[in-house]
């Protein structure tokens, strides 16, 4: 009773609990998981949101650290594009091999994932290390560079905005556009699409790769601008991972991806207190989220099996 109790309280039992705790945990697993399910719905694996959001991380911070001081309205959204040109630059470099080389996206994307690691490694330590040269981080942002919280008295960022910004958005372009049924028809099936409705899949899939990346590099601009208020090793925690999760209980549904993280910031959060208070290890947050995701799958597989040939999903 006192783990379940704990779990409550990390995440729900108060105001301060569930804006600062829940919701901002919940936010860069929501921008990764509409990262996540925008590409699998266009049937590309994009594993590589994790490397995506720290590139976006090291260029966001990158923006902050390097360039003349200016107002927060000016610097706030050159921190946003930032953040994304470096997660779709990230993408990119998977797309460019996929459709020059042939080159499976798992596989380069989770190459790339390490690739990124030792890249933030590398900055905290040589360009944007701070000044005393001590500590493998970088140097605190300066005020105009932190991204505005929205509630006095609460940690809540502009990131969650954002966020719900972006999941209408997309819900929107994949339901009732051109362009979405083209990604939702090259999901279905890339030959089908090319042969019947005259789509070209690897330009298609191309760009949605670039969005993908854009998302996640966007969420981690939106952690060293709205959290962490500097660049250091372990800047995510494995959010790019954690999002494949997410997207997968949603069914790939940006509507549903907004409760979906905000469920798992709340394992989070809750895991973090029942670690705290009730001396339980985190990782048992990680066995639940790994059940999750594997009932849903089981679930979603059983569904298949039972489905008449031919029934609608």
């Amino acid at each position: 009773m006192d783990i379940l109790v704990a779990f409550w309280d990390g995440a729900f039992g108060s105001t301060y609990a569930f804006w600062s705790a829940t919701l901002v945990r919940a936010t860069p697993l929501l921008l990764v998981g509409l990262a996540v399910a925008l590409a699998f719905r266009a049937g590309i694996l994009n594993i590589g949101a994790e490397g995506q959001l720290i590139l976006g991380a090291i260029a966001a911070a990158a923006v902050a650290l390097q360039l003349p001081p200016a107002p927060r309205v000016v610097m706030v959204p050159l921190m946003m594009l930032a953040g994304m040109a470096g997660g779709a630059v990230w993408a990119g470099i998977a797309a460019l091999l996929r459709r020059r080389f042939g080159v499976l996206e798992v596989i380069s994307t989770i190459m790339l994932n390490f690739v990124a690691l030792a890249a933030v490694s590398w900055m905290v330590r040589g360009p944007l290390q701070e000044p005393t040269r001590v500590y493998p981080m970088s140097e605190t942002f300066a005020a105009a560079a932190r991204w505005p919280f929205l509630i006095t008295g609460q940690r809540l960022h502009l990131g969650i905005v954002l966020g719900l910004l972006a999941a209408g958005a997309l819900w929107f372009v994949l339901a009732r556009t051109a362009v979405g049924f083209r990604i939702r028809a090259i999901g279905a099936g890339a030959r089908a699409a090319q042969s019947a409705g005259g789509v070209e899949p690897e330009r298609v899939a191309a760009r949605v790769f670039l969005a993908s990346g854009a998302l996640a590099g966007l969420a981690g601009a939106s952690e060293v601008g709205g959290v962490t208020w500097a660049l250091y090793e372990g800047i995510s925690p494995g959010h790019g991972y954690t999002a494949i999760a997410v997207a997968l209980l949603a069914r790939l549904d940006p509507r549903w991806v907004v409760v979906s993280a905000v469920f798992f910031g709340a394992l989070e959060a809750g895991g973090a207190s029942m670690q705290r208070e009730a001396g339980v290890p985190a990782v048992a947050v990680q066995i639940v989220t790994a059940t999750i995701l594997l009932s849903v799958l089981a679930i979603a597989q059983w569904r298949n099996a039972r489905r008449p040939v031919g029934a609608p999903e």
